[in-house]
């Protein structure tokens, strides 16, 4: 990634998590990340990187204040959408019926965010990029490539993120894809929205970020040999081969090999 992200384009993913150290490991093991604890002024948060420019976060689940949750909330991967104002697009989010779970926050120089339910209950963050834009690198092996929420009421998501963000949802024309909405910035799909039907019943609504790799079902049999759990067993569909896994914390995210390899972003 050369430039800034387009406004209602996923940008950035973090994880929260119970074992900071443990999770670095075991994304270092599956997808060749580096990553160490951050710095106390930073709350330890993690930058991952790969090949030298950052892919995601990854923090220790903490209270404002420092302490200890209890009950220690789930592991969980957030999806960041990226806007030119947070605080604008935090009122409209409101007034669509939505809430805030998170406040418009200064990070450093860094940039601000927040981060947001749709009014349907799955959760997202917002980026308001300063110095640092988001993720430098995706659509490579071992880097974000999709984000898709999964939701009760799609229909319902759908307005709502339209009517926040400069985004098009788009009813999917691929075959074998009926009912998937493509999420579309400049008429470029960036992200998909699809029923809660075809999960296990009791799934919250949730954003789902997927990694590209080179074979599925080698990435599932390393993380279930790294302690990390099969969700959906590597299946074909008509874009890849993919594979719904999670973390040995439980935090719940997608691997896919393309059958083509995907056209480079357009940020601009």
């Amino acid at each position: 990634m050369t430039g800034p992200y387009r406004p209602g384009t996923p940008c950035w993913i973090d994880l929260m998590v119970p074992d900071q150290q443990a999770a670095l490991d075991f994304y270092a093991g599956l997808f060749g990340w580096t990553g160490e604890i951050g710095p106390p002024e930073t709350g330890g948060y993690s930058v991952c990187e790969y090949k030298g420019q950052p892919v995601a976060g990854i923090m220790k689940a903490v209270n404002p204040d420092g302490s200890v949750p209890d009950p220690m909330p789930p592991a969980a991967w957030t999806t960041y959408l990226a806007v030119h104002d947070v605080h604008e697009v935090v009122r409209a989010g409101a007034a669509a019926g939505g809430g805030t779970l998170v406040d418009p926050t200064d990070v450093m120089d860094l940039g601000r965010m927040a981060v947001l339910s749709d009014p349907t209950g799955a959760v997202y963050g917002i980026w308001q990029a300063g110095t640092f834009r988001g993720a430098g690198i995706v659509n490579e092996d071992g880097t974000l490539t999709w984000n898709e929420l999964a939701t009760g009421d799609p229909g319902k998501a759908a307005a709502y993120y339209a009517e926040i963000l400069p985004i098009t949802p788009t009813p999917s024309e691929m075959p074998g894809a009926e009912g998937y909405t493509e999420i579309k910035v400049n008429d470029r799909a960036v992200g998909g929205i699809m029923s809660l039907d075809q999960h296990p019943k009791g799934t919250p609504p949730h954003w789902l970020p997927y990694f590209r790799v080179a074979d599925a079902d080698a990435t599932q049999a390393a993380a279930e040999r790294a302690g990390g759990s099969v969700m959906a067993p590597a299946f074909d569909m008509p874009v890849g081969r993919m594979a719904v896994l999670a973390d040995p914390q439980g935090a719940v995210f997608a691997v896919i090999t393309p059958n083509e390899a995907p056209e480079q972003p357009d940020p601009m």
